[in-house]
């Protein structure tokens, strides 16, 4: 299945899971995965959440950042994939004066 993201229509979610700024994203959504296209300006943020229901997988496109993982900090760079594993937390944060660009992916973590 192709997810064309460019012909998804852009979201702006301000202050994003508590984060600074705006999260620019595309989203895809079914019942076994989010996928999303994300953008974060300079200074912008995703707020320090918990995947008590899941995992998610990001992959760092375009730009510098860095992840809060529980207690340590990433350092990520174009081509840096962080994966924060059920029952962690993480933030995302761009820290730096360029945009940065990213996909990632939340799946559903079946309770059988």
């Amino acid at each position: 299945m192709l997810i064309e993201f460019e012909k998804i229509e852009e979201t702006v979610l301000p202050n994003f899971k508590g984060g600074e700024k705006e999260t620019i994203a595309r989203m895809f959504a079914d019942e076994n995965n989010r996928i999303m296209k994300g953008k974060l300006k300079s200074g912008a943020s995703i707020g320090m959440h918990v995947h008590d229901m899941g995992s998610e997988i990001i992959f760092i496109t375009s730009g510098n950042g860095k992840v809060l993982f529980d207690d340590t900090e990433e350092k990520l760079t174009a081509g840096s994939c962080h994966y924060c594993p059920m029952g962690h937390s993480h933030s995302l944060i761009n820290d730096s004066d360029a945009d940065l660009e990213f996909y990632c992916v939340v799946p559903n973590h079946k309770v059988i």
